[in-house]
């Protein structure tokens, strides 16, 4: 899918990197999500920890293209507590019918990244067409960049699959 857009939210910056990484690997654009009340020092994080504890929604507003206009998304977003950041969970949530198919990359200090998938599947309400983790210490040494050209070239390739699988073909009764 040559005309796929990068939409991330990015608390500390460090999505924001995997997010330029990737658009400037594969020559997509990006987009961003940003909250209307912004997070500063430890009431901020508190909120974190609130937000995923409890999945609320904050406010969010979006800077970027209709992603209508894309063949694909690609969410990139940092988990919180085991769960999907919760400007991002509002993001998916608000324009779930505008989204093609996605495609997410979880940034996590530590676990999570099935969870996050689960709810970002449940957001949308279908399952990400493909998704990949990666961790804080990959993306601060930078050895995080063969993982993630590796992923936009899955997606890319996505598009190009024209084999359909169908059920019957994989039933061993179906010869």
């Amino acid at each position: 899918m040559s005309n796929a857009l990068v939409i991330f939210y990015s608390y500390t910056g460090t999505s924001r990197r995997v997010a330029e990484l990737l658009c400037s690997q594969q020559n997509w654009r990006m987009a961003e999500v940003l909250e209307t009340r912004p997070r500063r020092g430890a009431t901020g994080t508190l909120r974190c920890v609130l937000d995923s504890a409890l999945r609320r929604r904050p406010r969010v507003r979006y800077e970027g293209p209709s992603p209508k206009g894309f063949d694909a998304v690609v969410l990139v977003s940092p988990i919180w507590m085991q769960r999907l950041a919760g400007p991002m969970r509002s993001f998916i949530a608000e324009r779930r019918a505008d989204l093609p198919p996605a495609a997410v990359v979880s940034v996590m200090g530590g676990t999570g990244a099935p969870d996050a998938i689960a709810e970002v599947s449940r957001l949308i309400g279908r399952a990400p067409l493909l998704s990949t983790s990666l961790s804080m210490r990959s993306i601060d040494d930078g050895s995080c960049a063969a993982q993630l050209q590796a992923f936009g070239t899955a997606i890319r390739s996505a598009e190009e699959s024209s084999d359909v699988v169908r059920p019957a073909v994989l039933s061993p009764s179906a010869t």
